[in-house]
């Protein structure tokens, strides 16, 4: 985890007058921390420990703060769940169709699909979106077995 822009994200939020609450230093910290790509719910599982008070909803409403702040996006991969992660550099993803481990990946080349796409259509294009399904190297070592 980078302790600098966990700070600086921090330092965001209270220069937007939102206060630090406890659970909301919580939620943002986890989410920095982590590689994986969670649910609010799994979010909620993790820290519920901590907080025994804390509901799902008061998770909720602190991503959506934290998106909206532009410090944490959300992302569907077509489950019906929404997962949320803090890396905001331009990246993709690689998602496992077995047990739905999912890895973020980067490749340059993809954002050149942007600039084709521009010239073909005249559109002024603001992002796109790449996700890759395959199996994961555990799932791949438990078929084999």
């Amino acid at each position: 985890m980078n302790k600098e822009k966990l700070k600086e994200a921090f330092d965001l939020l209270k220069n937007n007058g939102i206060r630090m609450t406890p659970q909301r230093h919580a939620i943002l910290t986890y989410l920095y921390q982590t590689n994986s790509h969670p649910t609010a719910d799994e979010i909620y599982k993790k820290l519920e420990g901590k907080f025994p008070n804390m509901s799902v909803a008061t998770v909720y409403n602190n991503l959506r703060v934290f998106k909206e702040a532009n410090l944490i996006q959300e992302l569907s991969f077509g489950d019906d769940s929404s997962r949320f992660e803090a890396n905001m550099s331009k990246h993709y993803h690689i998602i496992c169709k077995n047990c739905g481990h999912i890895e973020d990946f980067s490749y340059p080349c993809i954002t050149d699909i942007e600039k084709v796409a521009e010239k073909e259509t005249g559109f002024k294009i603001e992002s796109h979106c790449v996700e890759i399904y395959g199996i994961c190297q555990d799932c791949q070592s438990v078929s084999v077995e």
